[in-house]
């Protein structure tokens, strides 16, 4: 997994060196997937699944893999890649200068990955803990954003009868992680959701918010976007929850250098 990852970074980096090409072309979602593809080809066994390069609004569908649209530079670019190395493993984790809006975005779901991060270095916590954790931040923010419906407060929001915030973050934060990028999504209950996290476990951590253009719930600013912060993670013998990803551009100030560096050069 750790040479999964450190392949797929790689791949980033070209596609992100791609992207003022990509500008330029009539399909550039397919000039970033293919700047990616290369990379897993010739350094792993290829593509781990199905590259998803969504530019602008095409963000805010899950798992976009037409990836035939425009990238404009003004919009952000969602990208969800993992390169297959030999040994038939995958990584899965993306844009240079956030717009007000954007930036807003994207921390609110850094945040909400920290507070999971958080919440799985905790003792005797559970699997689905780490969903509810990162759900409690973008409710709140969701509710500083005026998005909830009137009067609804983010505590109310993340009762059982309440979840109106899941319309703008509609799967799980995490799922297991091996050979399958989703291993084992048939498992039982209580060897998943309901599982306490042990030495050996590998997950992701991916929460995400996805606005779509016409929708009227939220601030026009914000309107067309999509954001997902993806990290894969190994739980140690001693209990401790590591980012396998680390190496990889996470905080804005950190994106924004990663991807202007690599464009200037």
């Amino acid at each position: 997994l750790e040479l999964a990852v450190s392949v797929t970074k790689s791949g980033f980096e070209k596609l992100i060196r791609s992207l003022p090409r990509a500008t330029e072309h009539w399909r550039g979602e397919r000039v970033l997937e293919g700047a990616f593809g290369a990379v897993a080809r010739e350094e792993g066994n290829g593509l781990g699944y199905d590259t998803i390069a969504a530019s602008g609004n095409h963000a805010n569908t899950l798992h976009w893999i037409n990836n035939d649209g425009r990238v404009l530079e003004s919009d952000m670019v969602l990208v969800d890649a993992g390169a297959e190395v030999d040994s038939l493993y995958t990584a899965l984790p993306v844009s240079g200068t956030f717009s007000e809006a954007q930036r807003k975005i994207y921390q609110a779901v850094l945040d909400a990955a920290d507070a999971s991060f958080a919440k799985a270095n905790e003792p005797g916590v559970r699997f689905r803990d780490l969903h509810n954790a990162a759900m409690e931040v973008l409710a709140e923010r969701l509710e500083s954003w005026g998005c909830l419906p009137e009067g609804v407060t983010a505590a109310q929001s993340l009762s059982a009868e309440g979840q109106y915030h899941r319309r703008w973050m509609v799967h799980g934060t995490s799922h297991h992680l091996g050979l399958d990028v989703h291993d084992c999504a048939q498992a039982r209950r209580e060897m998943y959701m309901e599982a306490e996290l042990k030495p050996g476990m590998c997950f992701t951590i991916e929460p995400g918010l996805y606005f779509r253009e016409d929708d009227l719930l939220v601030p026009e600013e914000m309107r067309g976007t999509g954001v997902r912060i993806e990290d894969d993670v190994v739980v140690r013998e001693d209990g401790s929850v590591e980012r396998l990803t680390q190496d990889v551009p996470r905080t804005v100030e950190e994106v924004e250098a990663w991807v202007s560096g690599l464009i200037a050069n």
